[in-house]
């Protein structure tokens, strides 16, 4: 055999190795993928984009909606695989026991990087003067001693019982109204409506940053996190989920998100069309985001990922 056929048939044969690594099957213990979810509509369509492309990709995705205590320890348990709604800092008191005892693992980069999580008014509440915390207890009568928080066991909620509790910013004697996210929603658009007082726990993104006229309170002391409740948010695993299943791995590390993405996303979910074809459609129109999520990842069987998900579209 001639050196330079013998180097070219080396070279082919070197290529065809790293071909069959770059694509090579998961386990099948890797096949049904356990998704936590809580039921805040930002989760919703991020899990419901993960459940897409899993699926096209031929895994099996599940998904559980509970409270975010009880995805903790189904990750704990072995019950669950994936959770991708760890709002930081206001889930920090909860993650904290799971985290410290080893048994979730937070992947390094947020997939949402420009969140924010904090107390908000209507505009017009502002504009009467409410634009701080400590601005509260002075309209009390106002705003009938109420502050509307979301689903119990909420990391935000306990922020405010805390506050609450400790006579912080004088909100000794302030009652905290606790309902899912839809039911607070409601009960501030009833409050808007009818031009009363009401001050609730607002975020970014969601589409009511685009359908109600609020604003931020400032002043916050860092109760909800530094620079006025900013936020990331971030994807939790099993431990040793990167080494039993890298694949999906790399997927949730590719899977990242701006505010300005997901409140996009959140608008028609909100309008009750189902999650997963919300998630269909944008990734018919936004190829360069299917691009960029499936970078390295393969199907489940170790073959092009963007190709079964683009025939799968």
């Amino acid at each position: 055999m001639k050196a330079p056929f013998k180097r070219c048939l080396l070279l082919l044969c070197a290529a065809a190795l790293l071909s069959s690594a770059t694509w090579a099957a998961e386990p099948a213990s890797c096949k049904n993928v356990r998704m936590g979810v809580v039921n805040w509509t930002d989760v919703i369509a991020t899990s419901a984009m993960a459940d897409v492309l899993l699926s096209d990709l031929g895994y099996t995705s599940k998904q559980t909606s509970a409270v975010q205590q009880i995805i903790f320890a189904g990750i704990r348990d072995k019950r669950l695989d994936i959770f991708l709604g760890y709002w930081k800092p206001a889930m920090d008191n909860n993650i904290a026991p799971f985290l410290e005892a080893g048994q979730l693992k937070v992947l390094a980069q947020p997939s949402l990087a420009d969140a924010q999580a904090t107390l908000a008014v209507p505009d017009y509440v502002a504009q009467a003067g409410l634009k701080t915390f400590a601005d509260i207890a002075r309209f009390k009568e106002q705003l009938g001693a109420k502050i509307y928080g979301i689903e119990p066991g909420s990391g935000a909620n306990s922020t405010i019982k805390g506050m609450i509790d400790t006579d912080h910013f004088g909100l000794k004697g302030f009652k905290l109204i606790e309902s899912g996210e839809a039911g607070m929603l409601a009960a501030v658009q009833r409050a808007i409506n009818r031009k009363e007082f009401v001050v609730f726990v607002g975020w970014t993104p969601h589409p009511m940053n685009i359908n109600l006229h609020i604003t931020y309170l400032t002043g916050s002391e860092d109760v909800y996190g530094p620079n006025e409740g900013a936020a990331t948010v971030s994807t939790v695993t099993a431990p040793d989920y990167a080494e039993r299943c890298p694949n999906v791995q790399r997927l949730l590390q590719n899977l990242t998100f701006s505010a300005a993405q997901e409140s996009q996303l959140m608008v028609p979910i909100m309008l009750r069309k189902a999650p997963q074809d919300v998630a269909r459609q944008w990734l018919r129109e936004h190829p360069e985001d299917l691009q960029r999520w499936l970078a390295g990842v393969s199907t489940f069987d170790g073959k092009d990922g963007l190709a079964a998900v683009k025939a799968g579209l």
